[in-house]
């Protein structure tokens, strides 16, 4: 059913607006999705009850998180876990990240998910002192912990690395150290320091191509250990170069949140798998475009998708390492979870002006799940702004 409610414009007056009515329902795969590799890195769910500073101290409601794990998986998604879009380095810290990791890969286990875990450096305090070797320990700690537990590493972009390094040769031996070791192949994750901007200048250069270059090399040495590389950068043109130039057998992954639908579909020269943040918002509509690619039906993978693209900008509009709190609020609207707090107390980390659009544009993409429910919900929220 249709439902209406007073959303605020940017020129501070009220308008009334109607949900659309009658939202999508969108089909679970009865097959695995065979044609793309997709990952939805998945949030995570604050616990609110918890007696602690948020700001400080992370406290997780296990059964939430657990749950929206199984409700990508119920898409034919797999899950990316521990990544940025869970608040990694924003609220997640490693200790806690382990946890996180070990629950959800008993949990994939269980529900026959497919699941791979982030890697990184975040144990390591920022400092003068931290060194290329403190680097490399920290990357084999976390790696062994991730492998022991019995998951498949995702190779983290590093705060620390970008801090030590002083030039390209000082990532090629660290990376190339940790990937000797390896028991599986990696996803190698390239965040922009659009998403995070403590990664500036990553592989040694502000220049992307040059980068570029040193992260094909990598590739090309220690392709055996290399499943894939995911690319954030925002920037189609410079995903497709880096794409043709990889190893036969290495796949792509887009992180691309805002040209994420033309680099799914490809081109002559190939296409792009997905590891995105805005595949745990749009899970449904997702697993309908990879289904109907499956079947070879590209103007229903568009049909499905593209309405989806002007929501996944608005969320990642800038600041985009803002992100992660449109992600949760979407979670929220959809009954996901039965609170808009976050980790870190992010749900503050967007406007009320923000989050109204976010309404709008979900429920234009047919991703409103229960009208009903959202717009009460978004009620709420904007009573809390003073909003009625």
């Amino acid at each position: 059913m249709p439902a209406s409610l007073s959303l605020p414009r940017p020129d501070r007056t009220l308008e009334t607006y109607r949900t659309r009515g009658a939202q999508r329902t969108w089909a679970r795969p009865e097959r695995p999705i065979a044609s793309r590799v997709a990952y939805a890195a998945a949030h995570v769910v604050g616990d609110p009850l918890a007696d602690v500073d948020p700001t400080t101290r992370t406290a997780i409601d296990w059964d939430a998180t657990l749950a929206y794990r199984r409700h990508l998986w119920s898409y034919g998604l797999a899950v990316a876990e521990a990544m940025d879009t869970a608040q990694r380095g924003m609220g997640l810290d490693w200790t806690a990240s382990q946890e996180l990791i070990r629950r959800s890969l008993a949990e994939a286990r269980a529900a026959s998910g497919v699941i791979a875990c982030g890697a990184g450096t975040d144990q390591l305090a920022p400092g003068d002192d931290v060194t290329l070797a403190a680097v490399e320990r920290a990357y084999e700690e976390q790696c062994g912990f991730v492998e022991g537990e019995g998951g498949r590493v995702i190779l983290m972009a590093s705060r620390a690395l970008a801090r030590v390094a002083r030039g390209p040769d000082d990532y090629l031996r660290v990376y190339g150290s940790i990937l000797r070791q390896i028991r599986r192949p990696v996803i190698l994750h390239w965040l922009g320091d659009m998403f995070d901007p403590q990664l500036a200048g990553y592989w040694g250069s502000a220049d992307p191509r040059a980068a570029m270059d040193t992260c094909v090399a990598l590739v090309h040495e220690h392709r055996a250990k290399i499943d894939g590389v995911k690319i954030s950068l925002l920037d189609a043109e410079k995903e497709i170069a880096m794409r043709r130039r990889l190893p036969l057998g290495v796949r792509m992954y887009t992180g691309d949140d805002f040209h994420y639908d033309s680099l799914i579909l490809g081109d002559e020269h190939g296409a792009s798998h997905a590891l995105l943040g805005i595949f745990d918002a749009i899970a449904p509509a997702a697993s309908g475009a990879l289904q109907a690619l499956d079947a070879g039906d590209a103007v229903a993978f568009r049909s499905m998708l593209l309405p989806t693209v002007a929501l996944s900008r608005h969320i990642f509009q800038p600041p985009t390492y803002s992100y992660k709190t449109g992600i949760v609020f979407l979670a929220y609207l959809n009954g996901h979870q039965t609170h808009f707090r976050m980790v870190g107390g992010k749900e503050s980390a967007r406007s009320v002006l923000h989050l109204a659009e976010l309404f709008r544009l979900a429920d234009a993409a047919g991703l409103l799940g229960d009208a009903e429910l959202a717009t009460e919900r978004m009620r709420r929220v904007l009573l809390v702004a003073g909003i009625g």
